[in-house]
C-alpha cells in the first residue's frame, strides 16, 4: 500500500470509531458466510481499528488483524489486546503459508496498490478450502448513489478506485479461488458502520463533519469547493423536501454493496502466475 494512503489512515484514525463501528447485521452475515471453525486462526485483512475482528472474536472466532496503519493498530490494541494485530499490507501479508482458516476483507480492496498480488498473497496464507469473504461496492452500484447529484467529481473519483465485480471474480479465479456466491446488500436504516453510502436513508448525516471525517472519499477525494457547494444544495433540498424526489431518481435493484464469497481450491494450481 502506498505511503500516502497509510498516512491518510493514520490521520483519519483519530476519532474513527466515533462513526465506524461493527454493524450487527454485517457482522452476522460475515459469521454466516464464513461458516467459521472455532479452532484455528482467521484473518481480517485491512482491519483498521479492528471493529469486525473484535466483533467476530466476541462470537468465538479467533482472528488476526493486519493493517498498514500503525495508528489504526494502536487503537485496535487498546480496544482488545488479546487479538494478534500485525503491521502489514495485503500485498505482503506477514503470515506463514496456510496459516489461516478464512479471510475477510471489509471495504479495503479499493485501497490495495496491487490487487492481483494481494490475491496471490491471500491464497498463500489460506488453508486449502478456506473461504475469502469480500465486502465492497462496484461502479455499477455506485452510479446509482444519490450522492452523485451533489458530489459528482468525488463520486467519479471514488468509482475509479473500485474494480468491477466481473474483474474481481476473474482475478479470484485466476489466483486459485472458486466463486461460491455473491450477495447484494442494501443500506439499512439501522446501519451503525458509517461508510460512504451509510446515509442513503438518512441524508442529514452528510451535514455532520464527524460523519464525513470517517469516510475516505470525503477525506481525500473532494475539493473544498465541491464540498461546500454540494452540502449547501443538500441542506436546501432536505429543507424543501426535494431530496425525496432526487433519491427516487437514483433507485436501483443493483444493491448498494456486495458480498463476494470465494474459496481457495483444495489443491494448489500448478504453474500459477507469479505475483511479483
Amino acid at each position: 500500500m502506498c505511503q500516502n494512503l497509510t498516512s491518510k489512515y493514520n490521520e483519519i484514525g483519530t476519532g474513527y470509531n466515533r462513526t465506524r463501528s461493527a454493524d450487527a447485521y454485517l457482522t452476522g452475515r460475515f459469521y454466516s458466510l464464513l461458516r467459521p471453525p472455532h479452532a484455528g486462526k482467521n484473518l481480517d485483512i485491512g482491519c483498521g481499528t479492528g471493529n469486525y475482528a473484535i466483533a467476530l472474536q466476541n462470537q468465538g472466532v479467533n482472528f488476526v488483524g493486519i493493517d498498514p496503519s500503525e495508528h489504526m493498530l494502536d487503537v485496535a490494541r487498546y480496544r482488545n489486546n488479546s487479538i494478534d494485530w500485525r503491521l502489514g499490507a495485503a500485498e505482503a501479508v506477514p503470515a506463514l503459508d496456510g496459516e489461516f482458516e478464512n479471510t475477510i476483507a471489509m471495504l479495503t480492496i479499493h485501497h490495495w496498490s496491487d490487487r492481483q498480488k494481494a490475491f496471490g498473497e491471500i491464497n498463500r496464507v489460506l488453508k486449502p478450502g478456506g473461504r475469502f469473504v469480500i465486502f465492497t461496492s462496484c461502479p455499477d452500484q455506485m452510479q446509482h448513489y444519490w450522492l452523485n447529484h451533489y458530489f459528482p467529481r468525488m463520486m467519479a473519483a471514488s468509482m475509479c478506485q473500485m474494480p468491477t465485480i466481473e474483474d474481481l471474480i476473474s482475478d479470484l479465479k485466476y489466483f486459485g479461488f472458486r466463486l461460491i456466491e455473491t450477495e447484494k446488500y442494501d443500506v439499512r436504516n439501522d446501519l451503525t458502520d458509517f461508510f460512504l453510502y451509510a446515509g442513503k436513508p438518512r441524508p442529514t448525516l452528510y451535514l455532520e463533519p464527524a460523519f464525513r471525517r470517517g469516510i475516505s472519499s470525503f477525506s481525500s477525494l473532494i475539493s473544498p469547493t465541491e464540498l461546500t457547494t454540494g452540502l449547501r444544495q443538500l441542506e436546501k433540498d432536505i429543507v424543501t423536501g426535494d431530496i425525496t424526489r432526487i433519491c427516487e431518481k437514483y433507485q436501483s435493484g443493483a444493491g448498494d454493496y456486495m458480498f463476494i464469497i470465494a474459496q481457495k481450491k483444495p489443491t494448489a494450481i500448478e504453474g500459477s502466475p507469479s505475483t511479483s
